[in-house]
């Protein structure tokens, strides 16, 4: 068991399918689409829209596609794993995730995340290449 503090980021992680802000999806179960685009501009980045509101036990289809001309990436996430992620990524940048709950986009590239939210809560979206959440690249998911 990983010690207080410390997310065991490796693959051998004990399954814990259930995370607080739920699982991945089932590809055989029907799934609402989302179409969520990563933009940056002025010197903003964005997620579009970065506001969702999803029911509890709703299945969803993120339809991601990068507008930009950067690399970014959507990782779903608590706001505190989120946060505390963000520190890891800048210490390692180009620390790939190959994680069910994120996806990593090069420019004009899409993708998409399947995810079930079976508890309900706010959770957060987020970019963790370093500088890019610091530039606006997050948004809200809101679980009624």
């Amino acid at each position: 068991m990983a010690g207080p503090g410390k997310h065991g980021h490796s693959h051998h992680s004990h399954d814990e399918d259930q995370q607080a802000y739920g699982q991945p999806g089932d590809p055989k179960k029907p799934a609402r689409e989302i179409a969520i685009l990563m933009k940056e501009g002025d010197g903003s980045m964005s997620f579009e829209p970065n506001r969702i509101e999803i029911r509890k036990g709703e299945q969803i289809r993120f339809k991601l596609k990068n507008k930009g001309e950067l690399d970014h990436e959507i990782v779903i996430a608590t706001r505190e794993e989120n946060l505390e992620h963000a520190k890891e990524m800048a210490k390692n940048p180009d620390m790939e995730h190959d994680d069910p709950n994120a996806q990593r986009l090069k420019p004009s590239e899409e993708g998409e995340i399947l995810w079930h939210f079976t508890k309900v809560g706010e959770f957060d979206m987020s970019c963790l290449i370093p500088g890019h959440l610091e530039a606006g690249m997050t948004g809200t998911i809101i679980v009624k």
